[in-house]
């Protein structure tokens, strides 16, 4: 099954400033949209493998998109992450079904290894609705300098039979994070948590 994509959206975001304190190197934020078609809108199906297969197109597509944006090799990605918007047509299991089954899998392959969950969110909405994709280290969960999160939205999507879905990577922490804890420098990266 092939996504039926009617627009992507590449966005990054540079931050060269914090509180008057120079971020050095500057910190960037990736997010990669794509404004698909819902192919259950307006009916219950018990069997969401469509949306289970465009999950898995979208997490390389998406994944490939954000690493190319912030101009990185893969093995330099640091966090990802990923969310949804489900049009009023669709349910939020809709969403599920895309973000949970497949889509990590190519995400990992797009920013080399990913051996920490790939955070995630979901929610349903209309036109010009707004998620916050939370973010974390790809190789390790406990390294509080890479909890952050990017907004992601499209201005005219999702449509009621459309579903928004976000795919966020970075090349670095928050700027100037100092709040302890496990440092990127110290990951062991066995289970995906140290």
């Amino acid at each position: 099954m092939t996504a039926n994509i009617r627009k992507l959206v590449i966005q990054v975001d540079e931050v060269r400033k914090e509180m008057g304190q120079d971020v050095t190197p500057p910190t960037r934020r990736a997010v990669a949209i794509a404004v698909i078609e819902n192919p259950y809108a307006g009916r219950f199906s018990e069997n969401l493998d469509e949306l289970i297969a465009i999950g898995e197109e979208l997490g390389a597509l998406l994944g490939q998109k954000a690493v190319k944006a912030l101009g990185i090799e893969p093995g330099q990605a640091q966090s990802y992450g990923k969310a949804a918007i489900v049009g009023e047509r669709g349910e939020l299991e809709h969403a599920a079904a895309i973000l949970h089954p497949k889509l990590g899998a190519p995400l990992r392959v797009a920013v080399e290894k990913g051996a920490a969950l790939v955070p995630s969110a979901k929610k349903q909405g209309t036109l010009g609705t707004a998620i916050d994709v939370p973010l974390g280290h790809k190789d390790a969960a406990f390294v509080r300098s890479h909890f952050d999160a990017i907004e992601a939205r499209v201005s005219d999507a999702p449509r009621a039979n459309e579903i928004v879905v976000a795919v966020a990577v970075t090349d670095s922490g928050r700027p100037l994070p100092r709040i302890g804890g496990l440092q990127a420098s110290e990951i062991k990266g066995e289970d995906g948590l140290r």
